[in-house]
């Protein structure tokens, strides 16, 4: 398969150790945009000064004013996976990442597919859903972003049906049946994970992030935690879809929900916990950013003790224990 540029203007890039992500928007800033697109004042929009993700919503809003939704008919996984440069031990990077695309074969609808995206192809399962993307950009930093773009522009280019889209890091679990869930309900713009779990691989414990309520006020939804949150509607046939797609993942998880709800396309949460997100397995991206220290203070906080609802969790995922 040759190699992917992408076809739409980069995101600024950062240099050095920074990260390639673009940054997130204010709360007040976002909300005053969504204001402003549901009420059509477009001299307002301009003088909020929309970034290229919410420039790209916004035209898509547009794109899909009075459009009748299409049926979607499968779901696309895109993985970016780190390069064998840039961790200890490739071969349980690779052993992680196959424990993830196992939990797709393990899917009773079998209508999805997956590409994963590396410098280096990893051993694969032999399932002709599951493809390489190779990825040679030798830009400094973190490249997760850029292989994310270099795999929406792929997806641009397949002769795909309307689906959903969802990215997906390559040491995560899907429970079984996610993809059933979403192909038979059609939510109009696609799905969040609210509901997840957390598992801490140092210590086995598991941990169920979900919304707040009243007894578990600090309690996270899982979309916050983890950026295996968001499947988002796509119609091949509107170039602003992947257009809005790209420059989406370009930005960090916590912004799915706005951006899609600002494209016209707001999420609709799945009906239980359906991804298994594992923290300190020695190679997680969140530890090269520092970020992995509050999130095992959640497992802690908000571990599940209870084993029937562990048993539980254990029928939906393959092996989650050895993920």
């Amino acid at each position: 398969m040759a190699n992917c540029k992408a076809v739409w203007p980069a995101p600024r890039r950062r240099t050095g150790a920074e990260m390639a992500q673009e940054p997130a928007t204010s709360k007040p800033h976002r909300a005053a945009l969504r204001l402003a697109a549901r009420l059509e004042r477009p001299g307002v929009i301009d003088r909020l000064g929309p970034v290229t993700s919410e420039r790209a919503a916004l035209a898509l809003r547009e794109a899909l004013s009075g459009k009748v939704t299409p049926r979607r008919k499968q779901v696309s996984f895109l993985i970016p996976l780190v390069s064998p440069a840039h961790v200890t031990d490739w071969t349980a990077v690779t052993e992680r990442l196959n424990a993830t695309l196992h939990c797709m074969i393990a899917q009773d609808d079998p209508h999805w597919h997956a590409m994963i995206c590396c410098q280096e192809r990893p051993p694969l399962p032999e399932d002709e859903r599951i493809s390489w993307l190779p990825f040679d950009d030798p830009t400094p930093g973190n490249d997760k972003w850029r292989k994310l773009g270099a795999l929406v522009n792929r997806l641009a280019r397949l002769p795909l049906p309307p689906g959903y889209v969802m990215s997906f890091d390559a040491d995560d679990l899907l429970r079984q049946g996610v993809v059933s869930e979403m192909l038979r309900r059609q939510a109009p713009g696609g799905y969040l994970v609210e509901s997840g779990y957390v598992m801490d691989d140092a210590t086995g414990r598991i941990a169920l992030a979900d919304r707040p309520t009243l007894s578990q006020p600090l309690r996270k939804p899982f979309w916050k935690l983890c950026g295996s949150c968001a499947a988002l509607a796509h119609d091949p046939e509107l170039p602003q879809s992947a257009e809005f797609l790209y420059h989406m993942l370009q930005h960090e998880h916590r912004m799915f929900p706005y951006l899609a709800a600002l494209s016209g396309q707001a999420l609709a949460p799945l009906s239980r916990p359906s991804v298994l997100y594992v923290l300190n397995h020695g190679e997680n991206f969140g530890a090269r950013r520092g970020r992995v220290g509050y999130k095992t203070r959640f497992v802690e906080r908000f571990r599940i003790d209870d084993p029937a609802v562990l048993a539980e969790l254990a029928a939906g995922f393959p092996d989650p224990g050895g993920a």
